[in-house]
C-alpha cells in the first residue's frame, strides 16, 4: 500500500519503523530525568540534612576530644551555614540599597566620616592627638568629658533621630497602602452603581433623563475623593464602555439604537451620550496618567494638567483646551479634528458643524502648552499651528513654517495687490 504524501512525517516514519518513530517521539518530548533514591542523591539534595550532619559530627568530635574531627567538622558546618545565608542575606541587603531611607542613612554617615576624615587630613586634630601621645591624662580626662562625651550623645540622638524618622516612614507607607486599597474600593463601587443604573434586567442600556442626570452627578463626586490615577482609570472604564460616546437616539423614547452589528450606533452629530463630562474635567490634575483611547466628547479641559500623559488613540475633537498644559504628550493617532486639517475649525457652541470638511469640529487649542509633544503626525501638526496661537505655536517641535496662523488677523496691506502673510 502507497503512503500518500501529504501524511505527516511522523505517521509515515511510524508507517515504516514504528520502533523509530516511538524512540523519535520519546526524544523530542519533555521526559524528567531518572532520580536515584539513594543516601548520597538525598544528602545532595536536602540542606538540612548537611546541616544536621555536620553539627553532629562537630558535636561528637568535641564530645570525644577528637580534634582531628571536631576542626573539619566544624569547618564544613562553616561553610554550611554560609552557603545558606549569604545569598539571602546579600539579597536583602541589595532590596534594603535601594531604598530611600538607606540612601539617607548612609549620607549621614556619610556626612559623619567626612567631618571626622577631613580635619585629620588637614591636621586640625593634631593638638588633641598631641595629648594623648604625651599622656597628659587631665587633659584627656577634661577632654572626654567636654568633647567626646558632647559628641557621643550627639551621635545618640542622631540615632534616635534615624528610628523616629523610620517609623514615620513605615506609617506614611501604611497609610499610603490604606488609601489605595480605599480608593480601589471606591472605583469599584463606583462602577458597579453605574452598570446597575443604567442597564435592566436583560443587559440592555436604560438611561432615562434622571438617570443620567444621576451618574453624571456620581462622577462628579467621586472625582472629587480619588487622585489623578483613580480618575483616569474611571475615564477609562467609561470610554471603553461606551458611555461617554454620542449614540444615535430613536425619535419617541430617545432610547439608544443598536446597529445591528450587536454595538450601539454612534451619531457625532444629534447624539446624546450616556454621561456628559461637561466642567468635570476643568483645571483638574490628569499628569503623568494612561488616558489611551479615551473619547473627551467635547469636554471643557480649560486651564488641565495633560502633562506626560499617554493621550494614544484618544478623541480630543471639538474638546477645549484653551491654556491646557501638554507638555510631553504623548499624541499618537489622537485625533483633534474631523475632515482635512486645512479645512478644520475650533468647535464653537454656537456655529454650524461639517464632519466633511471639518469646520467647527476641531479642538480649541489656543494659548495649550504643547512644548514637547510627542508622536505628533503632520495632519495634528498643520492643525495645532494653524490654531493654537502666537505662544503655542513657539513651543509646537519642529516649528509653523510654512501653516499661516489663522487667529491672528491680516495685517493690512502696505501696498495694494500686493498680499502679506499673517505668519507671525
Amino acid at each position: 500500500m502507497n503512503t500518500p504524501s501529504n501524511l505527516p512525517s511522523a505517521a509515515r516514519m511510524a508507517k515504516a519503523d514504528p520502533a523509530a518513530a516511538i524512540a523519535t517521539s520519546s526524544s523530542s518530548a519533555a521526559i524528567p530525568p531518572f532520580r536515584a533514591s539513594n543516601v548520597l542523591t538525598r544528602l545532595n539534595q536536602s540542606a538540612a540534612l548537611r546541616l544536621l550532619l555536620a553539627a553532629l559530627a562537630t558535636v561528637v568530635g568535641l564530645v570525644c576530644r577528637w580534634p582531628a574531627l571536631a576542626v573539619p567538622a566544624s569547618l564544613v558546618l562553616l561553610a554550611l551555614c554560609l552557603l545558606q545565608l549569604l545569598p539571602d542575606l546579600w539579597q536583602l541587603v541589595a532590596d534594603r540599597m535601594d531604598e530611600a531611607p538607606t540612601v539617607r542613612v548612609l549620607s549621614i554617615l556619610g556626612l559623619l566620616v567626612a567631618a571626622v576624615s577631613l580635619p585629620l587630613a588637614l591636621g586640625w586634630w593634631d593638638p588633641y592627638l598631641n595629648l594623648f601621645r604625651t599622656r597628659n591624662w587631665e587633659a584627656i580626662g577634661a577632654l572626654g568629658e567636654g568633647v567626646i562625651g558632647a559628641f557621643g550623645q550627639i551621635l545618640v540622638a542622631l540615632v534616635a533621630l534615624t528610628i523616629a524618622w523610620r517609623q514615620v516612614l513605615i506609617d506614611q507607607r501604611l497609610t499610603t497602602q490604606q488609601n489605595r486599597i480605599t480608593q480601589a474600593q471606591t472605583i469599584d463601587s463606583f462602577i458597579h452603581g453605574i452598570s446597575d443604573l443604567i442597564s435592566d434586567e436583560e443587559g440592555m442600556l436604560e438611561d432615562w433623563p434622571l438617570e443620567r442626570m444621576l451618574a453624571e452627578g456620581r462622577l462628579a463626586a467621586v472625582f472629587g475623593s480619588i487622585d489623578k490615577d483613580g480618575r483616569a482609570r474611571i475615564l477609562r472604564f467609561l470610554s471603553h464602555a461606551r458611555l461617554l460616546t454620542p449614540l444615535r437616539r430613536d425619535n419617541r423614547l430617545g432610547r439608544a439604537i443598536l446597529d445591528g452589528n450587536g454595538n450601539y450606533e454612534e451619531d457625532r452629530l444629534a447624539g446624546v451620550p450616556v454621561i456628559q463630562l461637561h466642567l468635570i474635567l476643568k483645571g483638574l490634575d490628569l499628569s503623568d496618567t494612561d488616558l489611551r483611547g479615551v473619547d473627551f466628547n467635547g469636554a471643557d479641559l480649560r486651564g488641565a494638567n495633560l502633562s506626560r500623559c499617554d493621550l494614544s488613540g484618544a478623541n480630543l475633537a471639538a474638546a477645549n483646551l484653551a491654556g491646557a498644559n501638554l507638555e510631553q504628550a504623548r499624541l499618537e493617532a489622537t485625533r483633534l479634528f474631523y475632515g482635512r486639517p486645512q479645512t478644520a475649525t475650533p468647535f464653537t457652541p454656537e456655529g454650524s458643524i461639517d464632519p466633511v470638511s471639518g469646520g467647527g469640529t476641531g479642538a480649541v487649542v489656543e494659548n495649550a502648552n504643547l512644548s514637547g509633544v510627542q508622536r505628533l503626525d503632520a495632519q495634528n501638526h498643520h492643525y495645532l499651528a494653524a490654531w493654537s496661537g502666537a505662544r503655542s505655536r513657539g513651543s509646537i517641535p519642529g516649528g509653523c513654517k510654512g501653516i499661516a496662523n489663522h487667529l491672528e488677523p491680516a495685517r493690512p496691506h502696505r501696498r495694494q495687490g500686493l498680499p502679506t502673510s499673517n505668519d507671525p
